[in-house]
C-alpha cells in the first residue's frame, strides 16, 4: 500500500522560506555590489584606454610595428630624374614603381607610406608619366621633403636643451689667441762620440 505524500504545513512552509530569504540577502547584497564596481570600473577604463592604442591606463604604451611601404623618394633623388630618361634609367634611380598597371603603361604610381611609434604618419605618391620608353614627366607633391627633412620627420629621440657646437664662425677663429712658439730642440748625437788626432802635424 503506498502512503499519501506528505505536505508540510503552511506554518513549516513560510518559516523555511524566511530562513532562506534571511540567508540568501547578504549573497544578494554582495552581487549586486560586485557588478556596480564592475561598471565603475569599465567606466574608468574607457576614460585612460584610448581608440588609438597611444596609451593603455594612461601610461602604458604598446609596442606598435614599425610599418613601411614604397619606396624613400626625398628632393635629392627627384631632382636627379630627368625627362627623357629611359625607364631603365628612372628605375635605377628610383627604384621600382609600387604599383604598374598593364593597361596604363605610360604611369608608374611610387606609392610610399610609414607608420612609426612616436611620430606622425607620412605618406606620398610620386607619380612618373613615359612616352614610350622616355619619360615625359614627375608629378611630385609639395611636401616632398629632404633626406635631413625626412631623417628628422622619423626621429623619435629628442636630445634636450641646445645641442652642442661643434664649429667656430670666422670672428671666432681670429678672436682665438696665437699659438705659443715651441723652440725646437736640437737633435741628439747617435753612436758613441770620439775625437781623434790630427793625421798630419801642422806646420
Amino acid at each position: 500500500m503506498v502512503a499519501p505524500p506528505r505536505h508540510n504545513p503552511p506554518k513549516v512552509t513560510a518559516i523555511v522560506m524566511r530562513s532562506i530569504t534571511s540567508h540568501s540577502r547578504p549573497l544578494l547584497l554582495a552581487l549586486t555590489m560586485a557588478a556596480l564596481a564592475g561598471l565603475s570600473g569599465c567606466s574608468s577604463l574607457s576614460q585612460f584606454a584610448s581608440v588609438s592604442g597611444d596609451k593603455v591606463l594612461g601610461f602604458v604604451r604598446p609596442y606598435r610595428v614599425e610599418v613601411v611601404q614604397g619606396n624613400v623618394l626625398t628632393k635629392e633623388l627627384v631632382a636627379r630624374v630627368k625627362p627623357g630618361m629611359s625607364r631603365a634609367q628612372v628605375r635605377d634611380l628610383l627604384g621600382s614603381p609600387l604599383l604598374a598597371d598593364m593597361f596604363h603603361e605610360d604611369r608608374w604610381d611610387y606609392a610610399f607610406s610609414i607608420r612609426r611609434q612616436g611620430t606622425p604618419y607620412q605618406q606620398r605618391l610620386i607619380v612618373a608619366w613615359f612616352e614610350g620608353d622616355a619619360l615625359k614627366s614627375l608629378d611630385v607633391p609639395g611636401d616632398l621633403p629632404t633626406e635631413d627633412e625626412f631623417v628628422a620627420a622619423i626621429t623619435t629621440y629628442k636630445p634636450s636643451g641646445n645641442p652642442p657646437k661643434l664649429d667656430l664662425t670666422e670672428a671666432e677663429r681670429k678672436a682665438l689667441p696665437a699659438p705659443a712658439k715651441v723652440a725646437e730642440p736640437t737633435p741628439e748625437a747617435v753612436g758613441p762620440q770620439r775625437s781623434y788626432p790630427p793625421l798630419e802635424p801642422k806646420s
